[in-house]
């Protein structure tokens, strides 16, 4: 068995659709992540790393909007697995932050579909409490990280990650109250 992977989704800020990106292209050098190194009493990221996918944290920063489009089709989605994602500490300029974790119920996996549904529910509702601007008035994004069948399955995945992408970039510090 090949070791589990995540789901990456956008959702454009143009679109209400969402979008798992494809293997070969955008998040390609994204594979075979570490543990992240970090401060023992803090738990925030202290150097730049490839980490793997299931170590994130919600305050962790990231720097990958470059890689996820910023408008989505309201085609069919692509699937896109990915096992790691590129971090840095928060003080770094970065375009992304996890601001939200939640676990999804269930003994089987739902398909697709759900977990895209319920993934994209829970962080735009997580969203304006976190940035402090509405979704539709933000120019601010979020996508997500969310589990697999294969990660469902055998590595008991629930949790969904909700990410924050500012599509300008050069955030240095947390996107929380942001208010953009």
């Amino acid at each position: 068995m090949s070791r589990p992977t995540r789901h990456l989704a956008a959702v454009g800020v143009l679109a209400s659709a969402t979008l798992l990106l494809t293997g070969c292209s955008a998040v390609q050098g994204m594979i075979g992540g570490v543990e992240p190194e970090r401060d023992e009493a803090t738990g925030e990221i202290t150097e730049a790393a490839n980490a793997d996918a299931f170590a994130l944290r919600v305050g962790d920063c990231l720097t990958y909007a470059e890689e996820v489009p910023a408008e989505v089709s309201e085609e069919e989605p692509e699937l896109e697995e990915v096992s790691s994602v590129p971090t840095v500490p928060c003080g770094d300029e970065h375009d992304s932050e996890v601001y939200a974790a939640h676990d999804l119920e269930g003994e089987e996996f739902p398909g697709d579909d759900a977990i895209i549904a319920s993934a994209d529910e829970l962080c735009f509702a997580d969203f304006q409490p976190f940035v402090g601007t509405a979704y539709d008035d933000s120019t601010l994004d979020f996508t997500f990280l969310a589990p697999t069948a294969t990660s469902w399955e055998y590595a008991d995945d629930r949790e969904v990650l909700c990410i924050v992408m500012d599509p300008a970039g050069g955030v240095t510090g947390t996107l929380k109250g942001a208010q953009y």
